[in-house]
């Protein structure tokens, strides 16, 4: 099976809408305040429309390299008003795959938008080998306490009853080590079809596992946002390589 640059961008396209619809409705709730309101409640609105847009909707006057850009534009108002990404990881990603979709739809050379489009691919494949070369370099990862510094101290856990595993300090010990071993191993699963999509599918399960335990669920979603990119350049990379 193979996967087109167009498939893969709109894909990744409507994703990315259904992942900032949700990121938006967090912040429409009567409790917050009204300027926030009024940046999310937009950013909602462009969002179901680029949804729509992706899926192949024909809207007059609309459509997805125009709401792109209106979405940077929007993120460019939000960012001063919570001094920077206050999500962290999450919304640094979400602007990286934002950033990469409008450049995508609005250049017009071909070689240009591959290259925007492969960017995003590439970066993806980056955030895994990062993450492990950082907690590898760290002696309590290593040793398995900042894993279970997580589970005493941090506000992460979703549950009480979670913090238990803290006192499993041989199982938070190996499953420290099989965190860092995947990412760092990650590269080694784009050198084939079958290998990238195993990688992706026990990354998926990694993500989902973080927002079950810990409520990282913004995480999840934009993270897989980004997975139709990675399978695209490993095709276009690898053109002769077996797909599943």
């Amino acid at each position: 099976m193979t996967i087109t640059l167009d498939s893969a961008v709109n894909l990744t396209s409507a994703m990315m809408a259904l992942a900032f619809i949700q990121q938006s409705l967090e912040h429409v709730r009567p409790a917050v305040r009204r300027q926030e309101r009024l940046l999310f409640v937009s950013r909602l609105i462009l969002s179901v429309l680029l949804f729509a847009a992706s899926l192949g909707a024909q809207l007059p006057g609309v459509n997805p390299a125009v709401l792109t850009l209106a979405l940077v534009v929007n993120h460019m108002f939000i960012l001063p008003f919570f001094n920077g990404p206050y999500n962290g990881g999450a919304d640094r990603m979400s602007l990286l795959v934002l950033l990469c979709l409008t450049c995508t739809f609005n250049l017009s050379n071909p070689a240009l938008k591959e290259l925007a489009f492969g960017y995003l691919g590439m970066q993806l494949l980056l955030s895994y080998v990062m993450a492990g070369w950082v907690k590898i370099r760290n002696p309590d990862w290593r040793s398995g306490q900042a894993l279970r510094d997580v589970f005493l101290f941090s506000a992460y856990p979703v549950g009480e009853n979670i913090r238990q595993w803290a006192n499993q300090p041989r199982v938070l010990y190996g499953a420290g080590w099989a965190v860092m071993t995947f990412e760092l191993a990650f590269p080694l699963t784009f050198l084939s079809g079958p290998t990238l999509i195993a990688g992706l599918i026990i990354a998926a399960l990694f993500h989902g596992a973080n927002a079950c335990l810990f409520g990282l669920n913004r995480f999840f979603w934009i993270w897989i946002c980004a997975y139709p990119s990675i399978l695209w350049l490993q095709e276009r990379v690898f053109p002769s390589l077996e797909r599943p």
